[in-house]
């Protein structure tokens, strides 16, 4: 930064500089002065050296007047000792020493001079009133050197001034965090604001009311909807009971016949009944009737009234219905082939065995009510099922209550368990189930001969295990060891006292390949074809009502017409 000829010449000038920098009163009162004085005066501006400056401060000011009034008073005092010598004090440049004739503006120059002079010198004389004042220099935004000074107030504590948009909002969002705070604290604090502190805390209580209520509210509607939904499921059931009561009205009172239904070997060698499935519902003449028919002495015994023989040929599926949901994956349906009253000789039953808590049996009319799908009996089991392998027999449900090897008799009319006990040793929930899983360890069927069960056990090594029981106490009769492994198999039916197994439960042509027949303790090899017209056949039974095998084949009831060969007569 390049210093004036005038400050490098004139020692004196440079303290008056010195003196300025040090007395901060005199720099103060030079400012006011300064801001007014540059806009009278063209002065060309001088660069005063750095080591002469004060050091930065805070706030800043430009001072190019300052400078232009430091220039003046150095040339001014430079310009009377020149007189006073002869013109010999400062050396004049080109451009001076070409203006030399123009005399007049020495003197006008002078006299402002003088004036500027009087000026300071009041300035000098006012004191230090304030010794607080601060002179910096320093580059602003722009990289432009700017000298700033700092001057407290002798009358204002602090500069009044307009709340700014951004300063009320951060007041705003202050009162309600204060009042979020002493929610949550549980304290009241005071809102700044008075009144409207109070308004915004009424508000917010007024807010939190309503929130309370609509939650509510939407639970009263959700409660709402439900007390909807079991009103339609009762208005249901209601209407099933009055049709139920309609049917039973209409259906004459049965009367005992003069042969007792039950004969004294019944449970040794159980046959078909010879009676009509009508005959409960004819006229009291028809009855009679068959009252009469029904003395007939019964026959031989030797001869075969029930077409035992050897399963000779299996026929293409017939598909009933397909179950509704899930649930309906897998399970068993059947038919009672000698049913106690109130359900006659047509109801079907249904069980859907996906689940962990199967409880429902449904119960249809007949055949056409199970395709359309309009049960009118539904019985909640007490305890819950285990897998496909159920059985109906003389008014009961035959069934494995679940994760355990207990048999459970449960009897339709009474709806209570009649009866239950354990299969000796048998495997269960997994342990020796059919190929095709689902917990089939143990499966129960019913042919003209009684009731039976097929599993396994250790002691078995995993064969199958063939067991007559007893209908009423569910003991073992009797047992046969097979040597064909259970998990080989898909699945299994009894015929006239033979066990047949099925090879694979979703092959869509598949084979009957194995036959154990209980009379003679001997097993064979067979092949039969068979069809998973579904491929996924999760349960085969016989059934004694119909003469044909019923089937659970991936969601869809299906049934098999079958062609026996009948035994001699001997």
């Amino acid at each position: 930064m390049e210093v004036s000829s005038a400050f490098k010449s004139n020692e004196r000038h440079k303290n008056l500089f010195v003196y300025f920098q040090t007395n901060f009163s005199l720099w103060k009162n030079l400012m006011f002065l300064c801001m007014d004085l540059p806009t009278h005066l063209s002065l060309p501006p001088v660069k005063p050296p750095p080591s002469l400056l004060p050091p930065p401060q805070l706030f800043s000011f430009p001072l190019p007047g300052c400078i232009n009034i430091c220039e003046l008073l150095v040339k001014s005092s430079a310009h009377r000792e020149g007189k006073q010598t002869g013109g010999k004090a400062q050396p004049r440049s080109s451009a001076g020493r070409r203006r030399s004739g123009a005399s007049e503006e020495p003197d006008q120059r002078s006299v402002s001079n003088m004036f500027l002079l009087l000026l300071l010198a009041g300035l000098l004389l006012q004191g230090d009133a304030q010794d607080q004042a601060s002179l910096w220099r320093g580059n602003d935004r722009s990289g432009r050197c700017v000298y700033s000074f700092t001057v407290p107030s002798p009358v204002e504590a602090s500069c009044p001034q307009p709340a700014a948009p951004e300063v009320e909002a951060l007041k705003v969002r202050l009162g309600v965090l204060e009042m979020l705070v002493s929610q949550l604290s549980g304290k009241s604090l005071q809102p700044p604001g008075g009144r409207q502190g109070a308004g915004d805390r009424a508000q917010a209580e007024l807010q939190d009311a309503l929130n309370r209520a609509v939650a509510e509210r939407s639970l009263l509607q959700g409660e709402k909807e439900r007390l909807k939904r079991e009103m339609k499921a009762l208005q249901l059931r209601m209407e099933e009971m009055r049709r139920e009561t309609e049917r039973l009205r209409k259906r004459p009172c049965p009367q005992t016949p003069a042969a007792p239904p039950s004969h004294p070997q019944r449970d040794r060698a159980p046959t078909r009944p010879l009676e009509d499935s009508a005959w409960q519902y004819g006229s009291p003449a028809f009855q009679e009737l068959k009252a009469e028919v029904t003395e007939v002495p019964v026959p031989d015994s030797k001869q075969n009234q029930t077409g035992c023989g050897d399963l000779l040929s299996v026929g293409e599926p017939v598909s009933h219905r397909r179950a509704d949901n899930i649930a309906g994956k897998y399970g068993v349906w059947m038919q009672d082939p000698e049913p106690v009253s109130p359900y006659g000789p047509n109801m079907v039953w249904r069980i859907d065995t996906v689940g962990t808590e199967v409880r429902q049996l449904f119960g249809y009319e007949d055949l056409e009510q199970l395709s359309k799908g309009f049960p009118s009996k539904v019985l909640l089991l007490l305890d819950p099922l285990e897998s496909t392998g159920a059985t109906l027999y003389r008014g009961s449900l035959y069934y494995q209550r679940r994760l355990s090897r207990t048999l459970i008799r449960y009897e339709l009319a009474a709806e209570h368990v009649a009866a239950r006990r354990e299969l000796p040793h048998a495997g269960f929930h997994g342990q020796f189930p059919y190929s095709w899983g689902g917990y089939t360890d143990i499966d129960l069927a019913v042919d003209e001969k009684g009731l039976w069960a097929v599993y396994s056990t250790s002691k078995a090594q995993g064969a199958i295990v063939i067991s007559l029981l007893d209908p009423l106490s569910l003991e073992v009769r009797r047992s046969w060891e097979t040597n064909i492994r259970k998990s080989s198999v898909a699945n299994s039916f009894i015929i006239c006292g033979k066990m047949y197994t099925v090879a694979s439960y979703s092959a869509p042509d598949s084979t009957i390949n194995y036959v154990y027949d209980t009379e003679t303790s001997q097993g064979k090899a067979v092949s039969i074809p068979f069809k998973n017209k579904y491929r996924y056949n999760s349960m085969i039974d016989y059934s004694l009502a119909q003469r044909k095998l019923f089937a659970w084949d991936n969601f869809h009831l299906v049934s098999y017409d079958i062609r026996m060969s009948h035994s001699p007569a001997t």
